[in-house]
């Protein structure tokens, strides 16, 4: 068939199954065609790649960072919670601390996050 229910113009979506059904009538029955997930979101891509702005407090670099460069460890406390990173320009380790806004950033975007226990 060349197009969706023999229209011309209409492309064939692959992987379509195709209910037969009354015409005239709404929903499913009426012809519609339908598709796994799978089939649905294949192919689907994060629409906005996160990006993360630093700057390293050795080289006083400023760059752009993605989730997978950045690390979060929330602590019992502000003082033991912070974010860490590689500086991409002279390779020093960065950390820095977070606070609640911060760390609702970074969780938000993707970051992954380590949660620090006390051994009492």
């Amino acid at each position: 068939m060349s197009g969706a229910q023999g229209r011309p113009g209409a492309p064939e979506k692959p992987g379509a199954v195709r209910r037969a059904g009354a015409p005239g009538r709404a929903g499913a029955a009426a012809g519609t065609s339908e598709m796994s997930v799978g089939t649905a979101f294949a192919g689907m891509r994060r629409v906005v790649e996160v990006m993360f702005k630093a700057a390293c407090p050795d080289c006083r670099a400023g760059f752009e960072l993605t989730p997978g460069a950045l690390r979060l460890a929330i602590g019992a406390s502000s003082r033991t919670t912070f974010y860490s990173f590689t500086c991409p320009a002279c390779g020093s380790a960065v950390r820095k601390p977070a606070g609640e806004r911060i760390v609702e950033l970074l969780t938000g975007g993707g970051v992954r996050t380590l949660r620090l226990h006390s051994t009492l």
